[in-house]
């Protein structure tokens, strides 16, 4: 009988902790995240898992922005004045992402204070944060191609 209770628990558990993970990615702009994401998010059964789906978001966003910012350099090439410019801008935008991540969760025990999704809600914000500068870039780079 308490075999059968503690595998109850456990089944009721996971459900809990599934639930409690949908809410909150649905919450925190699910919808606004990548079809990869979306997908391994559905798949994740624990807070760990979820951590690496957005770890992997952040990633992905990252390959974008950096592939854009290529093209961008690339298109400006020949204006050395209008690379160094670009390549300023870009570097003061990672400082200000970095430092709005910290303002977001100014902790020094960062895992004590936000708790075991702190790695995820970091991930996702980064990840936001690089959507916008992507779009930014591409902006930027249609004023070059023009």
């Amino acid at each position: 009988m308490r075999v059968a209770q503690g595998i109850c628990d456990i089944v009721v558990w996971r459900f809990l902790m599934k639930c409690l993970a949908l809410l909150f990615l649905t919450v925190t702009g699910f919808a606004q995240q990548s079809k990869q994401f979306q997908a391994c998010g559905h798949k994740a059964k624990t807070q760990m898992e979820i951590n690496e789906c957005a770890g992997d978001e952040a990633t992905r966003t990252d390959a974008e922005l950096n592939a854009v910012y290529r093209k961008l350099l690339a298109a400006a090439g020949s204006d050395t004045e209008a690379v160094e410019k670009i390549k300023a801008a870009e570097k003061a935008w990672l400082t200000y992402r970095d430092a709005y991540v910290e303002a977001m969760y100014p902790a020094k025990d960062k895992q004590a204070e936000y708790g075991s999704n702190y790695p995820m809600e970091v991930a996702l914000l980064t990840a936001k944060l690089n959507g916008r500068q992507t779009l930014a870039l591409k902006e930027l780079l249609r004023h070059y191609e023009d």
